[in-house]
């Protein structure tokens, strides 16, 4: 636990003006980003008594070790920068609103030239319009059905789109009516897109028009006896009520709003936030996070709304914006939305009438959504808090590992051999610090030497980056005899390893902003920028996640005690001694700790057993996927991939002149020449690749146990040394570690 008092800046130094501050741990991690009116009356509230301080925040000063700041111009400047700098660095200390999936939108793909409508998630897209989000897709699908009656719009996927234009043949929608066939052209490009305009416009709102249109149409219809035509119509118009029914009118005004309610308690709090569009609510969504520090509703409102609309631009950001609580101040937020929009956003709270009545349904719903949530998550906290401590507890930790790491090694009989290494931390999978590995220090099958290999380049490379950024002690050396270290390693990275590190730059700083940022360390000025550009100064270190850069506090292996014992040497040898290792064996899911000749026997009912195996197990998966990846890889690989120059165009304008593989291996060289696009030295280069390469071993057909003679036409070679490939999947699966 570090003193606040030891990276307090000093008495005049923090400026009286505008900007952001990001406070930063022992390993250089970001791990808290605020903003400030005044950054010297902001910041010298972190520095006061610890006791009169939020547990919360009294946690957060107490893992720092230093603090910076950038000066800005305006407040609006410092949102701006407050908000690219959580999405950049997201520090365990913010407030940050997650759910746990990617709410889906009702999509048409306006930037095609047959529109498409779909289910889209995850990023949007320029030039798709979007409608929602939805709270399930099959919302969306049921809404999409009722509406292909009336606006047959294309709803097929590019592949079926391309295959239905081939053959002349339309797809099931096309013979019912529910899609007007564009692919084989029973409409054009113009007017298809107008039927997805005239869809757009209906999911906007505007439903009155085409209702009436229809109901002459039907009218119109009987009068002249064309009582089938009449009865379509009939069910047209009864699709488009139902449809609308889906989202019934909440707002007479027609008015485009997005209600926000916030219901919270002393450790979380939830946001609940209803999309209204044309006077209906066309989405709703909801958020629930950890309330890290003492904050206000106001802050909590401030926050979901640099969630909601930080990526959003023109019309997804509406012309009103319904609130429990103002941010305070105000007007910084209410012009950071307006600067979204490109026009003026009302961001204020509703007072009576049926806004009033609808922002009370939004707060039920966030109510409900804190309880739901408090109900999950109180059986998986404490199951996870007792897992850690049980953990620890078997294997005499000093605490409970919060960062565990698992190495497993794969390989299908020497071939191909990788190793995976995974992350948990408290107890949860950190996708983003997976890391795999190719052995290159030897040919063969040695899981035991595999992981010692392993071992070593992963906490080599802690090592670089733990001198690179100057953690060393004054007491530690950093010569390559005391660390383990090669000779050049002092002097920068490894330069055969496969994980580079992720090059430095400053994302997200306003153009004009003050070119001030300073860091204290321990009471000393580390960085005095003003003199230089601010980027420049943030390159250096800017706080991002560096690949192993961060040490666990337990190394879990995939084996016995030969790769305990391997992984235990490895980092004696790098001099560390401030990590637990341990390994979990398959047969018997036991234990073993490095030196001790029993295992620990975990209760099969344990949970620690139980995340043990779950980090083991996920271990396999990674690498696995990875071994796969490779192996495939190297038998779609032949002699043509050993051609430089030799692009896939020309390789295939190869097999389609001669037909096969077989036959190109027994050209001559001016037969080669033939082939449209190949020279004389390319033909030369691809008669000695084939020279090179050893004769393919004979295609076997496992059904019949023949030998194949002659090879399909563009097929691929079959990679030296590995015969039959293609029949036996399964078999082959079996054998993979």
């Amino acid at each position: 636990m570090a003193d606040p008092s030891s990276y307090r800046p000093k008495p005049g130094q923090i400026p009286d003006s505008p900007g952001v501050y990001r406070f930063r741990d022992e390993h250089r991690r970001v791990i808290y980003v605020g903003k400030a009116k005044s950054l010297r009356q902001r910041l010298a509230n972190y520095f006061q008594d610890l006791a009169g301080l939020h547990p919360r925040t009294r946690s957060m000063v107490t893992t720092a070790a230093s603090v910076e700041w950038t000066v800005v111009s305006t407040e609006v400047e410092a949102l701006q920068l407050e908000y690219s700098w959580i999405k950049e660095y997201d520090p365990r200390f913010n407030v940050k609103y997650r759910d746990d999936k990617s709410y889906p939108y009702l999509a048409v793909t306006m930037n095609e030239e047959y529109p498409r409508v779909q289910v889209m998630r995850g990023q949007k897209k320029k030039g798709v319009r979007y409608f929602g989000p939805y709270a399930h897709a099959w919302a969306i699908r049921d809404t999409v059905d009722l509406l292909l009656r009336v606006f047959p719009v294309r709803t097929c996927s590019a592949g079926v789109f391309k295959n239905a234009s081939r053959t002349g043949r339309p797809c099931l929608l096309g013979y019912i009516g529910k899609c007007s066939a564009p692919c084989v052209y029973r409409i054009g490009a113009d007017d298809h897109r107008e039927l997805a305009d005239e869809f757009c416009d209906f999911m906007t709102g505007r439903t009155g028009t085409y209702l009436r249109r229809l109901e002459k149409q039907m009218t119109e219809a009987a009068d002249e006896m064309e009582y089938e035509r009449a009865a379509r119509l009939r069910d047209d118009i009864e699709a488009l009520k139902k449809a609308m029914e889906k989202n019934a009118v909440v707002l007479a005004d027609a008015t485009d709003a997005d209600l926000i309610a916030v219901a919270e308690d002393e450790l979380e709090a939830a946001v609940q936030i209803f999309h209204v569009r044309g006077g209906r609510v066309r989405g709703q969504r909801g958020w629930v996070t950890d309330k890290v520090e003492d904050v206000t509703t106001g802050a909590l409102v401030e926050h979901a709304l640099q969630q909601l609309y930080g990526e959003e631009r023109g019309d997804s950001v509406p012309k009103e914006v319904l609130v429990p609580a103002l941010p305070e101040p105000v007007e910084p937020v209410q012009d950071w939305l307006t600067g979204r929009r490109g026009s003026n956003v009302s961001l204020r709270i509703p007072q009576r009438g049926d806004k009033k009545a609808l922002m009370e349904t939004v707060e039920r719903n966030a109510q409900q959504a804190l309880v739901l949530h408090k109900t999950r998550r109180a059986s998986d906290l404490t199951t996870r808090s007792r897992a850690l401590e049980e953990i620890a507890e078997a294997l005499d930790l000093d605490g409970a590992p919060l960062r565990i790491e698992c190495y497993d090694i794969s390989h299908l009989q020497g071939d191909d051999v990788v190793a995976s290494m995974v992350v948990f931390e408290d107890g949860l999978q950190r996708k983003s610090e997976y890391r795999r590995f190719q052995i290159k220090g030897f040919e063969g099958q040695d899981d035991v030497r595999s992981m010692h290999e392993v071992i070593t380049r992963r906490f080599r490379r802690y090592l670089v980056e733990k001198e690179r950024t100057g953690e060393w002690t004054d007491g530690e050396s950093t010569s390559a005899e005391t660390t383990g270290l090669p000779s050049d390693a002092t002097t920068g990275l490894p330069s055969d390893a496969t994980e580079l590190l992720s090059a430095d730059g400053a994302e997200g700083v306003p153009e004009h902003a003050t070119a001030v940022t300073r860091v204290h360390n321990a009471g000393e000025l580390l960085t005095d920028a003003s003199e230089a550009p601010l980027t420049s100064s943030l390159k250096d270190e800017d706080g991002r996640p560096r690949r192993f850069a961060y040490p666990p506090q337990l190394v879990v292996v995939d084996g016995g005690q030969p790769q305990v014992a391997a992984a235990r040497r490895a980092l004696d040898e790098l001099g560390i001694d401030d990590i637990a290792v341990c390994g979990l064996a398959k047969r018997l899911e036991e234990v073993w700790l490095p030196g001790d000749d029993d295992p620990v026997v975990l209760p099969r009912s344990s949970e620690g057993l139980y995340l043990l195996q779950r980090v083991r197990d996920e271990a396999h998966r990674f690498a696995i996927t990875y071994q796969r990846t490779k192996r495939a890889k190297r038998l779609r690989s032949g002699p043509l991939d050993e051609v430089p120059g030799l692009g896939e165009t020309r390789k295939q304008a190869l097999i389609k002149h001669f037909g096969s593989v077989k036959k190109l291996r027994a050209a001559t060289i001016q037969q080669i020449c033939e082939v449209p696009g190949i020279g004389r030295k390319t033909a030369e280069t691809i008669a000695a690749a084939f020279a090179r390469a050893a004769p393919p071993a004979p295609a076997v057909n496992t059904a019949t146990g023949e030998i194949i003679e002659e090879e399909e036409p563009g097929a691929t070679p079959d990679s030296p040394g590995d015969p039959v490939t293609a029949g036996a999947p399964e078999e082959r699966r079996g054998q993979e570690t």
